[in-house]
């Protein structure tokens, strides 16, 4: 049997590699802090890291699993909603016929910090491009392209694990869209991660065709169907 890709479980290996210190979790499970994501992962489908993922989950808590492949449901733990997804792989920057380059000389590109906390944080509820926390921000750089002096475009990273880095948060005010901002941003976030001889990938739920059409046209190709779902504790019925 071949060894696991450290992309088929994302989560487990960002959690026990660059980004360790943001885990809570010992043993074969980990999750995100929760303010920063609500991913969490097993390092495997035995029994013993799945009752140590289950041991995560609070009574009044919820975490998602982002992974290649379906796994058995963790003891304890019902699943609350799921759905399937794409994972895709940057492969190589696009043609300049691509119209990039045209997006990029009309609207400058800033680099976010601390100091955009709230509008980053308000631009993802309005737009919802994923699960997004109060500190998601934190988890790399983020990018973003104003109008008028509101934020109203942007991109980041979220996942980080050996030499890989996923671009994130990839949000455009309704208003603004079909300006070509999202993939500019989507762009500088790959540009950034290569820059740091790390290979950029991402994930798009499969419904979402429009976003996986400009992914594959910027430069990004799939490599494997995912798994997103999302566990809570078992609610049993009184006996």
């Amino acid at each position: 049997m071949s060894s696991m890709h450290p992309l088929d479980r994302p989560i487990w290996h960002a959690l026990t590699t660059r980004q360790a210190d943001l885990a809570i979790g010992e043993g074969p499970a980990r999750r995100f802090k929760p303010d920063y994501a609500p991913f969490a992962a097993a390092a495997d489908d035995s029994p013993e890291s799945l009752r140590a993922l289950a041991d995560l989950i609070g009574p009044a808590d919820s975490v998602m699993l982002l992974q290649r492949g379906e796994s058995p449901l963790p003891p304890g733990t019902s699943v609350e909603s799921a759905g399937f997804g794409l994972q895709l792989l940057f492969d190589k920057l696009p043609p300049e016929q691509v119209g990039i380059e045209t997006a990029r000389s009309e609207a400058p590109v800033e680099k976010l910090g601390e100091a955009n906390a709230a509008e980053i944080f308000d631009l993802a509820q309005r737009t919802q491009p994923g699960p997004f926390r109060a500190r998601t921000h934190q988890l790399g750089d983020f990018y973003g392209i104003r109008r008028g002096g509101q934020l109203v475009a942007m991109a980041g990273e979220r996942m980080k694990l050996d030499g890989y880095a996923e671009v994130s948060g990839v949000a455009t005010d309704p208003h603004f869209r079909g300006r070509g901002y999202a993939a500019q941003l989507t762009l500088a976030v790959v540009e950034a991660i290569l820059a740091r001889g790390e290979v950029p990938f991402l994930h798009a739920y499969a419904g979402n065709t429009s976003a996986i059409a400009l992914y594959q046209r910027i430069g990004f190709v799939i490599r494997c169907p995912v798994t997103v779902a999302t566990l809570v504790r078992a609610v049993y019925p009184p006996r």
